[in-house]
């Protein structure tokens, strides 16, 4: 590679490009994805270059909610070559993720450069078969491969309710809250019911909002987090092959007898089937709360939002709330349409057609992680994609 001007991470300047005569891998994004698929890379002697638009890695981690806890189990949510210390817990917080990844990146020795934001992929212009990344401050960058490992959490997606725009009270996404001692004593409207809205309400209402409601849109399949001692993540790895009517059935009549009936409380049983739903996108809600604060009164649902009106929330069913505030848990989008959407790589959603160890057609040495929900763990899915990327790209540089 030509020389290219050095790159900042922080205020410290590291002149990897006076290195690249390799070619090394381009890894965009910082988070679990990004640090495993460049530790398996590494492991593999293929020099991998992360690049995180943040100051830190697990940029994302770091600014969610207070509480948080993780899905899966501390051994199931290990990344490539290193495990998480047992003084984490079973359900590993949000802090210790962080530290953990922290940990991860020096374990490893990862190059990680931060402070650059990748804004562009291309094929390289001599038909070489490398790609060619544009990033801020106008650098060009090359690499015999790119791992997109930005993840579907990236930009928070606020519905366009008609009206909002005159709401008098707060609204603000789930990106935003940290924790309930901002709406001590108030009335908090939480919009949307997957995991992340029902952890919030649940929180909400533990830490003395006045009166918090749940908008649902859809039921959703509230699932235990454990039963007996034995994961739910476990079930999800046994059955993740199996045939998606069996697990539909199954499931409905494991929930049955685990999850006592809501509908009297506003919150029937789903419909469709739990993983009909997962194939859909729809991931389980993992019951850290929800469920009893429903049957005490102390979460309300409610039908969806349908429009504002100045300091009213009107709801689907006519319904016509004045909440303090709303708090939407209504989702993220990927936001891949200006790095790549000109190279046809993306489904009608703007989501990647590939994943893991695959490229898209007519795009080899382009990979894409972090970008599914399975019903087996995203961390667990993570660390099996870095192997398969790794893999891939090892073999074709020799």
């Amino acid at each position: 590679m030509p020389n290219s001007p050095s790159i900042t991470a922080g205020h410290d300047a590291i002149a990897f490009t006076d290195r690249t005569d390799d070619r090394p891998v381009y890894v965009i994004g910082g988070g679990p994805g990004g640090l495993a698929a460049a530790a398996a890379l590494r492991a593999r002697g293929v020099r991998a270059v992360v690049l995180e638009k943040s100051d830190r890695v697990g940029a994302s981690w770091r600014g969610h909610y207070d509480r948080l806890r993780l899905h899966t189990t501390r051994r199931w949510s290990a990344l490539p070559g290193l495990k998480m210390p047992r003084r984490f817990g079973r359900w590993v917080g949000r802090d210790d993720m962080v530290r953990y990844l922290e940990k991860y990146t020096e374990h490893h020795e990862l190059e990680v450069v931060t402070g650059v934001e990748a804004t562009r992929i291309d094929p390289a212009p001599d038909g070489s078969g490398d790609w060619q990344l544009t990033a801020t401050g106008g650098r060009v960058l090359r690499g015999r491969a790119v791992v997109v490992a930005t993840g579907s959490n990236h930009t928070p997606r606020i519905p366009r309710w008609p009206g909002s725009e005159t709401f008098t009270g707060e609204l603000l996404h789930a990106a935003g809250y940290r924790n309930p001692a901002p709406y001590a004593g108030r009335d908090v409207l939480v919009v949307g019911i997957g995991n992340t809205g029902a952890e919030i309400a649940t929180d909400l209402a533990e830490g003395g909002a006045s009166r918090v409601r749940i908008a649902v849109r859809t039921a959703p399949h509230i699932v235990r987090r454990s039963t007996a001692g034995v994961p739910a993540q476990a079930t999800g790895i046994l059955i993740r092959r199996l045939p998606v009517w069996l697990v539909d059935r199954a499931s409905g009549l494991l929930s049955r007898v685990a999850s006592p009936d809501l509908s009297d409380r506003g919150l029937p049983r789903p419909t469709t089937g739990l993983y009909s739903r997962m194939k859909e996108g729809a991931t389980p809600v993992q019951d850290v709360g929800l469920i009893a604060a429903v049957k005490a009164g102390r979460v309300t649902p409610v039908a969806t939002v349908a429009s504002f009106d100045k300091d009213t929330v009107i709801l689907a069913d006519g319904t016509r709330l004045t909440p303090d505030a709303v708090i939407t848990a209504t989702g993220y989008d990927p936001a891949l349409e200006p790095l790549l959407g000109h190279l046809d790589v993306l489904d009608g959603h703007g989501q990647p057609v590939t994943h893991g160890g695959r490229s898209p057609k007519g795009a080899p040495g382009l990979y894409f992680t972090g970008f599914t929900k399975p019903i087996s763990g995203m961390l667990r899915e993570l660390a099996l994609d870095a192997e398969k990327v790794a893999k891939r790209v090892a073999r074709a540089s020799r």
